[in-house]
């Protein structure tokens, strides 16, 4: 969904991620060195975090939220990253 995305800053606040089941890649190589609103991620569904934030440029990244009890893969998750 951002992978090489452009833009400098996310704010993903708003996102309704409650019915997501992959997000795999969803970061990949974002230049985003900020990334507001992963806290309000519901990832209750998820099954596949592979590649999320490889090679992504954020700083920080609050994960402290994440449902990660259905997650099956989070290989190369984040694989080259700054974070």
């Amino acid at each position: 969904m951002f992978s090489y995305s452009k833009a400098t800053t996310l704010n993903l606040s708003s996102f309704d991620t409650s019915n997501v089941t992959n997000m795999q890649y969803m970061f990949r190589n974002s230049e985003a060195t900020e990334i507001k609103g992963l806290e309000n991620f519901d990832t209750s569904k998820v099954t596949s975090m592979s590649g999320m934030f490889a090679y992504s440029t954020a700083t920080s990244l609050d994960l402290s939220s994440f449902d990660t009890s259905k997650v099956t893969s989070m290989n190369s998750m984040f694989w080259g990253s700054k974070a």
